[in-house]
């Protein structure tokens, strides 16, 4: 695969950053049923047409544009839905370079299914530290400002 700090997180779930085009083509060999894309259309290495690519595949396709200056408790809420709504089935969750996802997936793994400190943030500490404006993100959010 081409795209950077790919984890899998479950049986059921990998995360990486920016899909490739010969990347989606081998989503089918690993059973993939859903790809969640977390980054912006305008992305610096975003792929023109990725939708349609997966689509082609036979997998369904999610975008939730997490601006990377400004991600949103109710973005975070809106993936939470979607990991609820296709639970049982293969899912990658893809960003630009892993580190929104990476966030998300931490968050997932610590508000709904109560996991500790520890086993959740894995991948997110391999990953990245996250910054001033995604600790604060994370904090608000851990708070239960939202949820």
């Amino acid at each position: 695969m081409d795209a950077p700090n790919i984890h899998q997180v479950f049986d059921w779930l990998w995360t990486s950053g920016q899909l490739s085009e010969a990347d989606i083509s081998r989503l089918p060999e690993q059973d993939i049923e859903i790809v969640i894309n977390l980054a912006t259309p305008t992305s610096s290495n975003a792929l023109a047409g990725e939708a349609e690519l997966v689509a082609r595949e036979g997998i369904s396709f999610c975008q939730i544009p997490v601006e990377w200056e400004n991600p949103q408790l109710d973005q975070l809420e809106q993936f939470f839905r979607l990991m609820n709504a296709f639970e049982g089935k293969n899912m990658w969750v893809h960003c630009a370079l892993n580190m929104r996802v990476s966030a998300f997936v931490y968050l997932y793994r610590r508000l709904v299914r109560d996991e500790n400190e520890s086993a959740a943030s894995w991948p997110m500490r391999e990953v990245w530290e996250p910054n001033d404006i995604w600790r604060v993100f994370i904090n608000k959010a851990l708070a239960g400002e939202t949820l």
